[in-house]
């Protein structure tokens, strides 16, 4: 007896799987493979295309679970990050479930485990597999064919790096419904006459045309809304690497339109504007003008501009980095926690915020979207830069005597260049309209410090609009 128990535990068994993209064929055997107690190490996962295990030797017939086996234990995350990963042309991806797979029925947490060498990998080919399917959605272009036979046709060349071909045909007949088309690629074809999609052979990129009349047009439409002030060269090329280019007829012009933007972007920075217009001379036309303004990256994000308020002639400006999320949502600068807190310690100091002139060195509200919440994100240099033109416009039109800017953004803002906050707080920093700049912390930074840190902190910061009050009865 215990020679027929060793026999059938030594028994290795070959799992053919139909495709290399078949999720559900995977998820059928695995769970067979589970309920007989089949040890990962006992399985060789083989799919077209793959070479498998050469040296393997075993039984391809699978076996069999009792009825009354137990049901298989997996989590939604584990299933999600699945689907994606048997996408990827890894080898070792169908193994490499089958033994977390194995591990949760131990271990329904697993999947929680961040630092599990299993689950790691497992996202890492799940991320691999989106951005490649992102990809293809970005960057598929269709020409046009006519024949006698189907008449006006479109055509598409990719080249994806994974067997995303099936996982994405339902993208491109839902947006490409009314078009008939095909998407050629190494791995695979896709057809669409208008009501049913079809499968085809692998092909080759002289299969696919190699332009249209069309691609002047779309030329044309893109060197009209390419943007210089949203240009970030290293961004580009990582979003859109130089190997998509050969199928994108507007590619060609990336080189020229760089070089070009480039020269003209110092040209509006130097001159304080990315616009050869007039400085709008009311408040009013300034707010109007900032809700237009789509001249940087924040600008063109789910917000709207957030205008300073306060008197007209305030002797005191006081300018912050940028909206935040509640900001943004009332249109109102400083409302947020950081702005209650400012609120507390200018009471504080004596200084009256309805008589201070508020707003900020950039005027919309720079995040990044986490499921519901929206996480700030500080700007960069160049995006400060590009708003100085709206902030130096309401300098203009309220001419405070003193400026109080809170963080470093807002000295960029106000100076044109980044000033250690350590090195000019406390001082004045004449400026050339004869106002003065004081520099100090921005509240929100004392709301992320705890105990030491915070009280020294905040002393410094009380000390800070002290310095202001007194400098404002003297001015005054």
């Amino acid at each position: 007896m215990s020679t027929l128990r060793n026999l059938e535990f030594d028994t290795c068994y070959l799992v053919h799987l139909p495709e290399p993209d078949d999720f559900d064929a995977w998820r059928e055997r695995a769970r067979a493979l589970i309920q007989c107690d089949v040890p990962p190490d006992r399985i060789v996962w083989t799919a077209p295309g793959g070479a498998g295990d050469l040296f393997a030797q075993g039984d391809p017939r699978l076996p069999v679970p009792e009825p009354d086996a137990p049901p298989v234990r997996a989590s939604r995350r584990f299933v999600e990050l699945a689907r994606q990963a048997v996408l990827h042309t890894d080898p070792e991806r169908f193994a490499l479930l089958y033994r977390v797979l194995w591990r949760l029925q131990a271990d329904p947490r697993i999947m929680e485990d961040k630092t599990d060498l299993d689950v790691r990998r497992i996202e890492e080919l799940d991320k691999t597999v989106r951005r490649d399917s992102h990809k293809m959605h970005a960057f598929v272009r269709f020409r046009r064919v006519e024949s006698e036979e189907s008449g006006e046709h479109y055509v598409a060349w990719f080249e994806p790096e994974h067997h995303i071909l099936r996982a994405n045909a339902g993208f491109f007949v839902r947006r490409f419904a009314n078009m008939k088309w095909s998407i050629l690629t190494p791995r695979g074809s896709l057809h669409w006459d208008g009501e049913t999609l079809e499968e085809g052979p692998p092909a080759q990129r002289a299969d696919a045309p190699t332009g249209d009349p069309m691609e002047d047009l779309w030329r044309t439409y893109y060197a009209s809304i390419f943007n210089p002030a949203r240009l970030k060269v290293g961004a580009m090329l990582k979003e859109m690497p130089r190997k998509y280019w050969k199928n994108m007829p507007e590619a060609a012009l990336i080189p020229e339109l760089i070089a070009g933007a480039q020269k003209r972007e110092l040209q509006m920075v130097a001159e304080g504007a990315l616009e050869t217009e007039d400085r709008p001379e009311t408040l009013k036309a300034v707010d109007e003008a900032i809700h237009r303004c789509r001249r940087c990256p924040i600008g063109c994000l789910d917000n709207q501009a957030v205008m300073g308020e306060g008197p007209k002639d305030a002797a005191l400006m006081i300018v912050g980095e940028q909206p935040g999320d509640q900001e943004d949502l009332a249109g109102r600068p400083f409302v947020g926690p950081a702005g209650q807190l400012l609120d507390r310690y200018l009471e504080k100091a004596g200084v009256e915020r309805k008589e201070a002139y508020l707003t900020n060195a950039v005027k919309h509200f720079k995040f990044v979207q986490r499921g519901k919440r929206r996480l700030h994100q500080s700007p960069t240099a160049k995006e400060i830069d590009i708003c100085r033109w709206w902030l130096e416009s309401e300098r203009a039109i309220v001419q405070p005597k003193l400026i109080l800017a809170t963080g470093a953004s807002a000295a960029r803002g106000i100076l044109g260049k980044t000033v250690s906050i350590s090195k000019t707080r406390g001082e004045p920093i004449p400026l050339e309209d004869d106002s003065e700049l004081w520099v100090t912390a921005h509240p929100s930074y004392l709301l992320r410090l705890d105990d030491e840190a915070k009280e020294k902190q905040s002393r410094l910061f009380e000390a800070d609009l002290a310095a202001v009050k007194e400098r404002l009865a003297e001015l005054a």
